[in-house]
């Protein structure tokens, strides 16, 4: 999402470095760069004046022109004030030691705010909280059904009425509150009715069931499609409904990231979480350091391995790591899990967003066979092989590969091409035949560093 505007940055930063000296007319040379590259990423134009503002006063502030280092100095000063304009010096969420804690999603129609209830219901589960959701969208077809979906997919549970779509928001929203209250559940989410745009009667409902209900928190689901018309959009709701936080969605996409950056600084409202995919655990709580850092071009790893380590199956790879250095035959069986586990991390583009710059684009120029669709062509033809041929894979000649091809639909072609994969991943298992040292938490990544970590990672 933020890759425009992290290339934009990267270039200054890189040119900063090689200068021995920076003078005043080279700092607003600098500074109107920075400034062109947050308006191009659709960051609205006062907030834009805001940040250069203050960047400017911080570096005239501590003597940058006679600084030795000019360049890093600048960088580091730029470094922090965007932390600080992500929201670093602002208290991280926690949940609220009151039972249920309720929290209320508002926004636009088609920004995502039912999705995003089920990914928050799943997070929460995942803190070992009892939930409970709750459709008060009376207006789009099949929105009770579609949370009611979601919700069973999570194994989430899901307030419903008799005929509630001839209920009031605040009808439903009440029995909600009732029934979570009696039933000691944690959490009480609730989903809310959208617009195309916004309405005096979409505002006005908003404020009563606010009102009615009061919610522990109001978070405002900012699309990061949205661009520069996010911040019209948020100082309405702001004005209607006391915004206590913001999530964003849709930013595993190609937007330019400045609708949350506008949204941010309009309301005052701290970032709690960011879509970071489809999937339904793809949400991330928000980290301004690890976000300020993407767009500085410096990546995050951290936020790479912690997704790694919540979605792997820890036991399934330590298995496979103790199978290896035992030197035991590393077969089709375990390639197949070893793709599951790579799915559960999140999709090819999602992990390349979060490496540093300089290894993003040794990926990207890497041709790569790892997306969702390839990784299940994959395992279908594995999974249309015998177990004896999956255990001793030499066993696959001509006649055996026309008959695997045919029952996954595939094509002889694909299947040499796994197989081909596989043998080179049993290349690199061989090399740790001597024992792992692993990075700790998470099993079966050996001594490795920048690009090979990265390629490991992936099964290259």
């Amino acid at each position: 999402m933020f890759e425009k505007i992290s290339d934009s940055f990267s270039k200054i930063s890189n040119r900063l470095r090689g200068w021995a000296h920076l003078s005043e007319a080279n700092l607003e040379q600098v500074l109107r760069e920075i400034r062109m590259s947050l308006i191009e990423a659709d960051v609205a134009l006062p907030v834009v004046r805001d940040f250069i503002s203050q960047v400017k006063e911080q570096a005239l502030g501590q003597k940058v022109l006679q600084s030795l280092t000019p360049g890093q100095m600048f960088i580091g000063i730029f470094s922090q004030q965007l932390e600080k304009f992500l929201g670093s010096e602002e208290t991280p969420w926690v949940l609220p030691n009151k039972i249920p804690t309720i929290i209320m999603l508002v926004g636009l129609q088609g920004v995502g705010k039912t999705t995003q209830i089920a990914k928050l219901a799943k997070w929460l589960i995942n803190q070992k909280k009892k939930v409970m959701v709750v459709s008060c969208d009376n207006y789009r077809p099949a929105a009770i059904d579609q949370l009611s979906i979601l919700a069973n997919q999570i194994n989430c549970d899901c307030f419903t009425l008799p005929e509630q779509t001839s209920k009031t928001s605040i009808e439903i929203a009440t029995a909600a509150t009732i029934d979570a209250k009696s039933k000691l559940y944690d959490v009480l989410l609730i989903d809310t009715a959208g617009r195309l745009s916004i309405d005096q009667e979409m505002m006005d409902e908003l404020s009563n069931l606010a009102n009615t209900i009061k919610p522990d928190d109001v978070w405002l689901t900012v699309d990061a499609m949205q661009g520069q018309d996010a911040i019209n959009t948020a100082k309405i709701f702001k004005e209607k409904v006391d915004i206590s936080g913001l999530i964003l969605t849709k930013a595993d996409g190609d937007a330019r990231g400045g609708a949350i950056l506008s949204a941010r600084v309009v309301t005052g409202a701290s970032i709690r979480f960011i879509g970071v995919s489809e999937k339904i655990d793809g949400l991330e709580i928000f980290n301004p350091k690890r976000i300020a850092d993407r767009i500085l071009g410096k990546g995050d790893i951290v936020g790479l391995f912690e997704s790694a380590q919540n979605q792997l199956d820890q036991k399934n790879v330590s298995e496979l790591a103790k199978k290896i250095v035992k030197n035991r035959n590393f077969n089709l069986s375990d390639f197949r899990d070893q793709l599951t586990q790579m799915q559960k991390i999140g999709d090819f583009e999602s992990i390349i967003s979060k490496l540093p710059s300089s290894i993003q684009q040794f990926a990207k120029n890497t041709p790569s066979d790892f997306g969702d669709t390839e990784i299940k062509k994959m395992q279908g033809i594995i999974d249309s092989m015998t177990i004896k041929e999956r255990n001793f894979p030499a066993l696959l000649k001509a006649s055996r590969k026309k008959r695997v091809a045919e029952g996954s639909g595939t094509s002889v072609q694909d299947v040499n091409r796994l197989i081909n994969k596989f043998e080179q991943m049993q290349k690199v298992t061989k090399k740790f035949k001597g024992g792992f040292k692993g990075i700790s938490g998470f099993p079966g990544l050996g001594n490795f560093s920048g690009i090979d970590q990265f390629k490991h990672l992936l099964g290259k």
